[in-house]
């Protein structure tokens, strides 16, 4: 399978290298990002998206603070700090930005001295957890495969594909190790207003892997349930508190309660980087209100009264309750969670 690359280094290893998924499905444009400020207005404005993609462009970003400077390593220190902190605001729910800056923060500890080997370190951390993100998407895919029978008809919401990661995606890897298997699934893909991303970005990408996908308008999802049109539903996660309870793209909650009213399996599928042991439950988790121009404007022609107030939220959170497994790299895991 020909997968996808949304995040890598430049051809020249200077720059952060994005297939800007603003663009899709018209066009196919990649850029390369040369400063902080970039990376963190194309995290910002959504040019690349997904918790697992984002904090592999945060920590390819961070590393974009030092090159081509010369500094000693008290000023080091201090780029790296900044770089992270701006970074690092960009989109607070998604807890992969944080734990993959984290990570580069550690490094920054443990590589004290010559400017340019820390620089060589952070430069190793960040490819290193883009190489453990491809892994651990393929560890998703097989466990929840297992999920899928042949000839099932599986409804997501966004994009938790390839786009949105390094790898194969997470709730995208199952449909897609699935299908490598020789099942034959269908996906059913919501709109995923007010930005699209379903209908743009997941039936894109699922439509050049050569899988049946449908789109529908997100207001459609219970109705096609009702009329037993969908055997499961497997969405991504930004964040899954230490109960369980998970922030993903708002809409989700909709579709748990939708699932559960009609006996359909709700799954959620996220690397163990997107386990947040630190958040006890959602009602703890910071969710992210966007611009309201989103929604009155979003693509050019005004759908709503230009000095209407939007309600805007980027994510909702989904209860453990509503939730018949979380798939990770480390496996199933049923009700009750409890992640340390």
């Amino acid at each position: 399978m020909d997968v996808i690359q949304p995040v890598t280094w430049s051809a020249d290893g200077h720059g952060v290298r994005i297939l800007d998924q603003r663009e899709l499905p018209e066009r196919e444009v990649y850029r390369d990002l040369r400063t902080v400020d970039e990376v963190y207005e194309a995290i910002l404005r959504l040019a690349v998206r997904g918790a697992p993609a984002i904090g592999i462009a945060a920590a390819m970003g961070v590393t974009l603070a030092l090159d081509g400077t010369e500094a000693d390593r008290f000023e080091v220190g201090k780029k790296i700090r900044d770089a992270a902190a701006r970074i690092g605001g960009a989109r607070p729910t998604a807890v992969n930005l944080s734990w993959a800056l984290g990570r580069m923060g550690r490094a920054i500890v443990e590589h004290r001295g010559d400017p340019a080997q820390l620089h060589a370190a952070l430069i190793d951390e960040a490819t290193r957890i883009l190489i453990e993100d491809k892994e651990m998407c393929h560890r998703i895919g097989e466990h929840g495969a297992r999920l899928i029978r042949n000839g099932a008809r599986v409804l997501t919401h966004c994009n938790a594909g390839a786009l949105a990661t390094g790898g194969l995606g997470t709730a995208l890897a199952a449909i897609y190790v699935a299908a490598e298997q020789g099942k034959k699934v269908e996906v059913y893909a919501d709109e995923t207003r007010p930005l699209l991303q379903g209908s743009r970005l997941t039936a894109w990408e699922l439509s050049r892997a050569g899988i049946p996908v449908t789109v529908l308008i997100d207001s459609a999802a219970a109705s096609l349930m009702k009329d037993g049109e969908i055997d499961l539903v497997i969405v991504g996660a930004d964040r899954i508190a230490a109960n369980g309870d998970t922030a993903n793209k708002i809409g989700t909650y909709a579709l748990a309660i939708a699932a559960k009213h009609h006996g359909i399996p709700f799954y959620v599928a996220a690397p163990e980087s997107t386990f947040d042991s630190a958040t006890k439950t959602g009602e703890n988790i910071l969710i992210e209100q966007r611009n309201a121009d989103e929604v009155r404007n979003g693509f050019g022609a005004l759908t709503a009264p230009a000095k209407a107030s939007v309600y805007n939220p980027a994510f909702d959170v989904t209860p453990a309750q509503l939730i018949t497994a979380i798939i990770s790299d480390r496996g199933i895991h049923t009700p009750p969670f409890q992640f340390p």
